[in-house]
């Protein structure tokens, strides 16, 4: 078996489980769980209408690189909502459709990291677990830049020394971050620019939690309209990942895209050929829709703004919350451990939420996620202010 295996650390969800072992909550309160970031909103019906009424194209194999109309549609979508210069995507070379941005993020760093014994992939901390267990098993090693309330919940990318820079091969931004949702300012995004144009890395831009946001005036940037806005108008070293998963409440379609740097992409194509992952087809005609509507997105807001303001007023006094940038999470600090607290939570309140400590990793003697819990507000609003009457009494216990 390959070695680098062994270098996985458990998923964040196996210690939970382990966390929970044993415990046996009170049987008259339903089970709410707040530990997932799956959304349980109903997926569109125009959106499962259109994969069923194009099941005759499983008699045929998918083109990897996909179908044109989806990939003119992503560019058309990216074009409008990142105002982005017209034509400066190219549906041939600029987009490639992927099976959602987890198995792209982990398949996008195989093919691109160089295995040199000194090879870096960077990523925030906390961070997505798939950043990690891509760079260990494409032979490199991660190097966390830890994010806390001092630094807005952004890594201090000044901090890095050029020795580091000159290492790095790959940097992942998250933009709405995960857990925080704290969003990346353009200027930051295109200081990065510089700085991968300088040491020569790739920076892989997860944003796939763009579309939930809470001001529809201010729709976080991304990495292509940042590199766009700065004269960097082919996107050299700039990937970003998107997927209908958390916009359209349609995580089991598994789509998403890879846009960005045309040559990148080019040896992206051909690592995913070898790859076998096609997008099915019936999947493909799906998304062409889901990216042309975006009635549904702004539907989809209103349902966590709501969810937000009343989970707030509830705990807003209670527990130390604050409304994020963009996303569907609290990053709630905890009185006491962030483990005690969702063990003790889920044995008196039945309610389940994500220790921040599991999704970090201890730096310089510090977990930038140890006294935080990530609470996502998935579940219909009705079951958000249950578990926030729950998590008020549980604090009244502590």
């Amino acid at each position: 078996m390959n070695g680098d295996l062994d270098k996985l650390h458990p998923y964040p969800f196996e210690k939970l489980k382990s966390l929970k072992a044993g415990i046996v909550p009170p049987s008259g309160l339903e089970h709410i769980a707040l530990s997932i970031g799956e959304p349980r909103q109903p997926t569109p019906e125009f959106i499962s209408e259109a994969v069923l009424s194009h099941l005759d194209g499983l008699s045929s194999y998918p083109l990897t690189k996909g179908a044109p109309e989806l990939r003119n549609t992503v560019c058309e979508w990216l074009t409008n909502r990142f105002q982005l210069p017209a034509g400066s995507l190219d549906p041939e070379t600029n987009v490639l459709p992927v099976n959602g941005t987890r198995e792209a993020l982990f398949a996008f760093t195989q093919a691109l990291v160089n295995r040199k014994p000194d090879a870096l992939v960077l990523m925030p901390n906390p961070f997505y677990q798939i950043y990690e267990g891509a760079a260990l098993l494409a032979g490199a090693s991660p190097r966390y830049l830890s994010c806390t309330a001092e630094n807005g919940f952004i890594p201090e990318f000044e901090q890095v020394d050029e020795a580091t820079w000159e290492r790095c091969q790959l940097l992942f931004v998250c933009s709405p971050s995960n857990p925080s949702g704290a969003v990346t300012p353009k200027e930051q995004l295109q200081q990065l620019i510089r700085l991968a144009v300088k040491h020569d890395f790739v920076i892989a831009a997860d944003e796939c939690y763009s579309e939930i946001y809470f001001d529809e005036q201010k729709p976080p940037p991304g990495l292509l309209q940042a590199a766009a806005e700065m004269g960097h108008a082919h996107y050299e070293r700039c990937i970003v990942f998107h997927s209908l998963s958390k916009r359209s409440n349609a995580p089991g379609l598994r789509s998403g895209f890879v846009a960005g740097d045309g040559d990148i992409l080019s040896a992206f194509l051909q690592y995913r050929t070898y790859h076998g992952s096609a997008m099915p087809i019936h999947h493909q005609y799906a998304s062409i829709l889901a990216w042309q509507d975006e009635t549904h997105v702004r539907e989809n807001r209103e349902t966590y703004r709501q969810r937000f303001e009343a989970v707030l007023d509830i705990l807003g006094d209670q527990l130390k919350l604050s409304l994020p940038d963009a996303g569907f999470y609290f990053w709630a600090e905890t009185p006491v451990s962030d483990t005690e607290f969702a063990r003790g939570l889920y044995e008196q309140q039945n309610v389940t939420v994500l220790p921040g400590s599991y999704l970090s990793r201890e730096v310089d003697g510090m977990n930038p996620g140890a006294n935080r819990i990530r609470m996502a507000l998935v579940a219909p609003i009705e079951e958000c202010v249950e578990a926030a009457r729950r998590i008020r009494d549980y604090l009244n216990t502590i």
